[in-house]
């Protein structure tokens, strides 16, 4: 029996065109830092968007390798992630094979 795929291992199997202009944003960066503890959303992205920085105690995020789930929409317990679809022939470009 062959052993599971991890989705990282998958990830090869993605193209972009990467957009000057994200398409995801955090809608109160002070809500990530005072209110959320546990910050979610830096696990449930399969491809790994959303970090925490210590640094600058704000969440970054990598938009260039959004694989355009959605999951930020719901995930996020404080609805404090914007999701918009990547403006026309932008972002994934899934290749099938």
């Amino acid at each position: 029996m062959p052993l599971p795929t991890k989705i990282k291992d998958k990830l090869f199997l993605a193209s972009y065109r990467h957009d000057s202009q994200s398409h995801l944003s955090i809608l109160d960066p002070e809500i990530c830092l005072t209110k959320c503890h546990d910050k979610p959303c830096t696990r449930f992205c399969p491809a790994d968007v959303y970090s925490w920085n210590d640094e600058s105690q704000k969440i970054d995020i990598g938009y260039e390798n959004c694989l355009e789930t959605a999951a930020c929409r719901v995930g996020c317990p404080f609805l404090n992630i914007k999701y918009e679809n990547p403006r026309g022939g932008m972002g994934v470009q899934f290749k099938f094979g």
